[in-house]
């Protein structure tokens, strides 16, 4: 038990979630009103196990859970946060997120991407500040030619493969700030999860890489990075083109992509691929 409230809501009780609360915790989100789910390729449930990971309970009820358990060791999403009718909202928050910060210490960063107004308000009147925008760009099949990969170019692009991961993960950590960084055991499930994840490299080893997904209409450039020194010389529109190419060929009319606003370089590189902005935007929140 990690602490026990003694104003009148002195019967919840917040803990840390177990393994045999998976059956509940599924039933939580699957039913309760109030459901932020970090967009990522783990699941809530997945997380288990990893702290902080909490439940507010009554009875043997469960009434509400947040978890933000870090992938990396210097910053964590908030990757769940589920209340249920029995208890408010603005309460669970109260009385949980102050308990999840502590555990995480004042030297980790967290961050949040709400998707619903309700959570966006949460945020704002807590310690979070909002940063920037994630954008939503889309491309569409409009017959477009691409050109053949030229003969002479000083590197080559093929398909990746599981022994890439290491190098790609080292790549991962020095093309992302540490907000979008993912642990190799994150990129090993996105490679898994991916329909097409393709890299470019040359005699000095990887150069940058690209995971999509895609249905039977649709498309999801999922993640793409450049190796810092080897921006600028058409590595990403490499990628890019590839990629499209590729899913053009499937039938594929649409593919997604998300970026940041403040982001000028990947702006760039989308909009001379084809990408157009589709409206939506998503804010990103930290704490100070």
């Amino acid at each position: 038990m990690i602490v026990n409230k003694t104003t009148d809501l002195s019967r919840i009780a917040i803990r840390s979630a177990t393994e045999n609360d998976r059956h509940k915790l599924a039933t939580l989100i699957h039913l309760s009103p109030y459901v932020h789910r970090h967009l990522g390729w783990r699941s809530p449930l997945d997380w288990l196990g990893i702290e902080p990971y909490l439940i507010a309970e009554r009875d043997g009820q469960i009434l509400a859970a947040l978890a933000c358990p870090p992938d990396v060791p210097d910053l964590s999403w908030v990757r769940l946060f589920a209340v249920s009718t029995a208890m408010e909202v603005e309460e669970a928050w109260e009385m949980m997120w102050p308990v999840a910060d502590r555990l995480l210490g004042d030297s980790t960063p967290i961050a949040a991407l709400p998707l619903q107004n309700w959570f966006r308000r949460i945020l704002q009147n807590s310690n979070f500040t909002h940063t920037y925008d994630v954008l939503m760009l889309r491309w569409k099949d409009n017959g477009q030619r691409f050109d053949a990969f030229p003969s002479d170019s000083p590197f080559s692009i093929r398909l990746m493969n599981f022994d890439d991961l290491k190098s790609v993960h080292q790549l991962d950590q020095s093309a992302f700030d540490p907000v979008w960084r993912h642990s190799i055991e994150l990129l090993t499930l996105a490679y898994q999860h991916a329909n097409l994840a393709t890299i470019v490299e040359d005699s000095t080893g990887i150069l940058g890489y690209q995971m999509s997904t895609a249905n039977n209409s649709d498309g999801h450039l999922a993640r793409l990075a450049v190796r810092p020194s080897a921006r600028r010389l058409g590595v990403g529109y490499t990628l890019v083109q590839d990629l499209l190419k590729n899913f053009q060929r499937r039938g594929i009319q649409k593919v997604t992509v998300n970026t940041q606003d403040n982001n000028r370089a990947s702006l760039s590189l989308y909009e001379k691929a084809g990408f157009a902005s589709t409206g939506e935007r998503y804010s990103v929140f930290e704490t100070d």
